[in-house]
């Protein structure tokens, strides 16, 4: 999964005239309630991220049967290479040359919904939200916004996995594995012990996903300041401060040059890390000999989501094939399809009962994957797509300070949305 765009520059659409963003021409309307109605006919085009050639077999397939169920349609297919995707979208939409469908992650979709550039598929589409998984809708609703502004298409989430070797080597039961922060603490606390300190459980900071999985409200509601600095947000960063001082994590974990815990885990090194749920299968190419020893488990509290989604053009002039062509790519048939060939999950709610991701093989990775699977009904996007790189920088470095004692745990909280807030408001 892609999970993290490079925040683009908006200046470039900034100033775009946004008058004559209607429905277009080619006899779509609006009911009442604001459901876009016509006749699927003509041409439409559809913009994907990176798919060719890995993937051309497939979605051409899918194109054609789409052109077969609607025969008055042409689709026109154009796949971008993976580098400098945003930029191109950017200059499309600027140019006013953004396709009717294009592939968008819910971040870079928000600019592009600002500057009124993207179709409300929840008004034009009533069943969005009852065809589609909660969470991945969700990911396409923005705070200050009404409406929904892209169909998702293929998600993920993460699951916990444990050295079953290591914890029982340093007296834990890979049976009784830890479901919050306290008990994962309690824990680390015996590997540290049994091991003399040679051995660590945990192995990273904190960020903004704890923050919102204690409950921590991450940004207003109106989207327009970062709340983040409180009370609760400061007692987990307290918490993790006084366990990094008892040296229950390694003590390069705040710095640059820290490698990141699934590298150690790989190694054998830590007992804990977080993938997606293809994450056994990737390790048994990588250190065949520690992947039959993992052991998944849920995410702890709310599980990540990371989402790919296909968006509307506004201005398409082709709306009711906009839609049903978006649809049509993001059904369960054709993402079950997607699923068989790479490892992502399917979005549609039509999709919990299919076997081949709901039931295990029996092996761990299969246990992974259903755990994945099944954790997507709850699953939610954690950190606000408002959070841009500089502001992750921030916020990493005032966390980094408050867990290393370098300053108190409310003043790094402060520090931190006042410098974010300064430059969201820029």
């Amino acid at each position: 999964m892609r999970r993290h765009w490079a925040q683009p520059a908006v200046a470039v659409i900034a100033a775009m005239t946004l008058a004559g963003c209607g429905l277009g021409s080619t006899g779509a309307s609006e009911d009442a309630g604001g459901q876009v109605t016509g006749e699927v006919k003509g041409k439409v085009s559809l913009q994907t991220w990176a798919l060719k050639p890995k993937f051309t077999d497939y979605l051409q397939s899918v194109i054609d049967a789409f052109e077969k169920k609607y025969p008055g349609v042409q689709v026109d297919w154009l796949d971008q290479p993976g580098d400098g995707y945003s930029d191109k979208v950017l200059s499309q939409a600027a140019g006013g040359g953004l396709p009717d469908v294009t592939n968008l992650p819910p971040d870079f979709a928000l600019p592009l919904v600002k500057q009124g550039l993207l179709l409300d598929v929840a008004k034009a589409d009533p069943k969005l939200a009852e065809d589609y998984v909660a969470g991945g809708v969700d990911a396409y609703r923005f705070a200050g916004r009404t409406g929904a502004y892209g169909y998702p298409w293929y998600l993920n989430t993460d699951v916990n996995y444990w050295n079953s070797e290591l914890l029982t080597k340093y007296g834990l039961d890979p049976k009784k594995l830890p479901t919050s922060l306290d008990e994962l603490i309690a824990q680390a606390r015996t590997v540290k012990e049994k091991s003399g300190g040679k051995a660590y459980l945990m192995s990273r900071k904190p960020g903004l996903g704890d923050l919102a999985n204690a409950g921590v409200r991450i940004m207003s509601e109106d989207g327009r300041s970062f709340t983040f600095n409180t009370p609760e947000a400061a007692a987990l960063l307290d918490k993790y401060r006084d366990a990094y001082k008892q040296g229950l994590l390694p003590q390069d974990v705040l710095t640059d040059k820290y490698a990141g815990n699934a590298k150690l885990f790989n190694a054998g090194a830590v007992a804990w890390t977080t993938g997606g749920g293809n994450y056994i299968t990737g390790l048994a190419t990588d250190n065949p000999s520690l992947a039959p020893k993992v052991v998944p488990s849920p995410a702890m509290g709310t599980p990540p989501l990371y989402v790919q989604g296909l968006s509307v053009s506004q201005r398409s002039k082709n709306l009711p094939a906009a839609i049903a062509l978006a649809r049509w790519v993001t059904n369960a048939e054709n993402q079950a399809a997607f699923a068989h060939l790479t490892s992502i999950f399917p979005s549609t709610k039509a999709s919990a009962g299919d076997p081949f991701f709901s039931r295990s093989d029996g092996t761990n990775a299969g246990d992974a994957k259903v755990i994945a699977f099944t954790s997507l009904a709850k699953a939610a996007m954690l950190q606000p797509v408002q959070v841009d790189g500089a502001m992750s920088d921030i916020v990493n470095q005032q966390i980094a300070l408050a867990v290393s004692g370098g300053t108190t745990s409310r003043k790094a909280l402060d520090d931190a949305v006042a410098k974010c807030n300064q430059l969201l408001q820029n």
